[in-house]
């Protein structure tokens, strides 16, 4: 079996993702060892990473790998009394590497060294974490309800896509600033007159500040201030523009998960582009993204799917792959959301079917992490 990898964020209290998980499937310590060394050379240093090996014996690869200084080894409740996992223990600690269990109930008494920084447990079998000697977080969450409800119960975060579920009933409409930028990104996309554009970025004082924020930021790269729109417009030119606005709508909801969602649009996104740089034409790419970031959309815009796509105008590749689940884009996106949720069994038969391997999936995985916590977007 290759080494696979699936992702899982890590939250806090207030929804904010702080660390990443990554569960690593491999057949053996040597091949984990030589991935996750392969892997640390672009690894994602603006957050932390708890690394948690499926098969707990495979922890062993901790004795090979020097990790990255932001890593957190998962240690499993039900191995604390195993000898080799001792020594690992032992080992790991002598190179200060931080520890998590994992599977932890409130009736196991924990060794008084090593000190866990975090306890994960099964929010629904361990409901109540008031009296947790290190910090819990729940595992096993259905959706946001039973994220607040473990938060109140003593949990201080949680692991896991809960957050992608939720129990509100969508609105039927968008929000007016919602409808603003996607009257925007249909102008763009239609190729619009710059003085079209210029006229509706007029009518939003909001988004015309956040588009001249951006476009006069560091990251721009420009010598000289930009102060008008028509000016901004030319500079970025349209292929960008698209870009931005689409980014700029997964960043306008005003719901308390939209941290979390946003990171998530991003992640999925820029994963699937990553992929499909293996399989379709590099001018389809951007669509590639825009599809991953523009599929939680509804979540993240409080609406049907529908909804929004009577009012914004985008390529059929996309359409397809958002709403029926077909066309080029599709495997893709089924591929993301496998990585996310699904098991290694279903993300190795879609690999398998795409032409891809398990090095590409894992390598864009980690690219994406970094592609996310570095994107600065206003």
């Amino acid at each position: 079996m290759s080494v696979l990898i699936q992702r899982e964020p890590v939250l806090n209290r207030h929804k904010t993702i702080t660390a990443s998980r990554l569960r690593v499937h491999a057949s053996s310590v040597e091949a984990a060892a030589t991935e996750l060394a392969r892997l640390a050379e672009a690894w994602p240093e603006s957050r932390d990473v708890f690394v948690s090996f499926v098969d707990p014996a495979m922890a062993d690869t901790l004795l090979y790998w020097q990790p990255p200084l932001n890593v957190m080894l998962e240690i499993r409740a039900d191995r604390l009394g195993d000898a080799a996992t001792s020594a690992l223990i032992a080992d790991v600690v002598g190179r200060q590497i931080p520890l998590c269990l994992d599977d932890y109930n409130p009736g196991l008494p924990l060794p008084l060294k090593p000190g866990f920084r975090f306890l994960l447990s099964d929010a629904g079998t361990q409901p109540d974490m008031s009296e947790a000697p290190a910090s819990p977080l729940a595992k096993g969450l259905a959706d946001s309800d039973a994220f607040t409800e473990a938060i109140a119960h003593g949990y201080a975060g949680a692991v896991g896509w809960f957050f992608l579920h939720t129990p509100r009933e969508p609105s039927a409409r968008l929000s007016p600033g919602h409808a603003r930028i996607i009257d925007l990104l249909n102008l763009v996309r239609n190729n619009a007159e710059v003085s079209e554009i210029e006229l509706a970025l007029k009518k939003d004082v909001t988004l015309a500040f956040k588009l001249l924020r951006y476009i006069n930021s560091a990251g721009f790269g420009l010598a000289n201030e930009v102060n008008s729109f028509r000016h901004a417009v030319t500079m970025m030119g349209y292929d960008k523009l698209n870009r931005w606005l689409s980014l700029l709508l997964v960043n306008a909801s005003q719901d308390h998960s939209a941290p979390a969602l946003m990171q998530t649009a991003v992640i999925r996104g820029r994963f699937m582009e990553q992929m499909g740089a293996h399989l379709l034409p590099k001018a389809q790419l951007d669509n590639v993204f825009i599809a991953g970031a523009f599929s939680i959309l509804d979540i993240l815009l409080g609406t049907r799917m529908e909804v929004i796509f009577e009012q914004l105008q985008l390529p059929g590749n996309i359409t397809e792959a958002l709403l029926d689940q077909r066309g080029d884009i599709a495997p893709l996106l089924a591929l993301a959301r496998t990585v996310e949720t699904g098991t290694a069994e279903e993300l190795q038969r879609q690999l398998a079917a795409l032409g891809l391997s398990a090095q590409q999936c894992n390598s864009a995985q980690i690219e994406a992490l970094v592609f996310a916590d570095k994107l600065q977007f206003s």
